[in-house]
C-alpha cells in the first residue's frame, strides 16, 4: 500500500506515540513504590538523554530523509529505514527481556520506563508537529 510523503510522517507519529505511551503506562504503573525525588531526577536523566542522544535526532533525520524522497507515492512501511526497524526490533526484544526475566529491579523498570516512555512519546508528538507542518515541494 502506497502512502504520500506527508503520511509516512503521521504513521511515525502514530507508531511512536503508540510505543511511547505504552512504556510509559509500564513505569508509571511501577513507580508508586518507588516515588521520590531521586528516582524522579534519573526519569528526567533517563528522558533528556534519550531525547538529546538519540530520539531527538531520530526524529529529525527521518523527517528530512521523507521530505526529500524524489517521488510523492512510497510504500506505508518506509517512514523508518532497515537500520531504524532493527534497532526497535532489539528495543523491544531487550525491554520485554528485562520485564520477564527480572533480571533488573521493579525499580530500576519504573524509573527507566518512565524517562524512555517519556521520550518516546515526545518523539511521537515531534512527528506529529513535522507532519501539520509538512509543505509539499
Amino acid at each position: 500500500m502506497k502512502v504520500k510523503k506527508k503520511t509516512l510522517l503521521l504513521i511515525a507519529c502514530i507508531v511512536w506515540f503508540m510505543a511511547g505511551f505504552n512504556i510509559l503506562r509500564i513505569g508509571i504503573l511501577s513507580y508508586p513504590p518507588y516515588l521520590s525525588i531521586i528516582n524522579i531526577l534519573l526519569s528526567i536523566v533517563v528522558f533528556s538523554v534519550f531525547q538529546h542522544f538519540i530520539f531527538g535526532r531520530l526524529v529529525k533525520k527521518h523527517t528530512v530523509r521523507i521530505q526529500n524522497y524524489e517521488e510523492e507515492q512510497h510504500f506505508f512501511m518506509k517512514f523508518f529505514d532497515v537500520k531504524s526497524f532493527i534497532i526497535m526490533a532489539v528495543m523491544m526484544s531487550g525491554g520485554i527481556y528485562l520485564r520477564v526475566s527480572s533480571f533488573v529491579p521493579e525499580r530500576f523498570i519504573a524509573v527507566f520506563y518512565t524517562g524512555l516512555g517519556s521520550s518516546l512519546l515526545l518523539a511521537g508528538i515531534l512527528f506529529g508537529k513535522n507532519y501539520f507542518q509538512y509543505k509539499a515541494k
